[in-house]
């Protein structure tokens, strides 16, 4: 079995590219930045893992993923080789991305990027509508309605 489940935060804007040809495919890339659960002195703190993603969950990120926000993914591991134009043998191993989605609320995700100097990509007007929720991302429940709960 070949499945990854991880989460982190993004080191950068996903990268995205179109395929050529009549049915465009939209093909996104992107680096996560995943803490490591212990850590030895000397060493890093984190893994960077290379993620591509195909099609609508490609077109997802590039709408509303942007540096520095976490997410989650889950996908399989891919390895694969090329010689680049020294003539050397490189070697790849990247995540395919299968399904993908956000790991904190977007007033955590505001706050890491205010605090981290960076800034989001996507512009205020496409962001999705905002629900009754408050800035923690909790909605607030009327005064009056404790009655009306089944499980109070």
């Amino acid at each position: 079995m070949n499945k990854v489940i991880l989460m982190g935060r993004l080191t950068r804007d996903p990268e995205v590219r179109y395929s050529a040809g009549e049915n465009a495919l939209a093909i996104a890339r992107y680096t996560l930045a995943v803490d490591r659960r212990f850590k030895r002195d000397g060493e890093a703190t984190a893994d960077f893992i290379n993620c591509v993603s195909f099609g609508r969950i490609a077109e997802f990120a590039e709408r509303y993923f942007h540096k520095g926000i976490r997410i989650t993914i889950c996908g399989r591991i891919q390895t694969g080789s090329y010689t680049n134009r020294e003539g050397q043998k490189v070697y790849t191993t990247e995540v395919v991305v299968e399904e993908q989605e956000f790991a904190e609320s977007k007033a955590a995700s505001q706050g890491y990027a205010a605090a981290n100097n960076t800034a989001p990509s996507m512009p205020a007007a496409d962001m999705p509508a905002p629900s009754a929720a408050s800035a923690d991302g909790f909605m607030n429940i009327p005064d009056g309605i404790d009655e009306e709960l089944p499980f109070s």
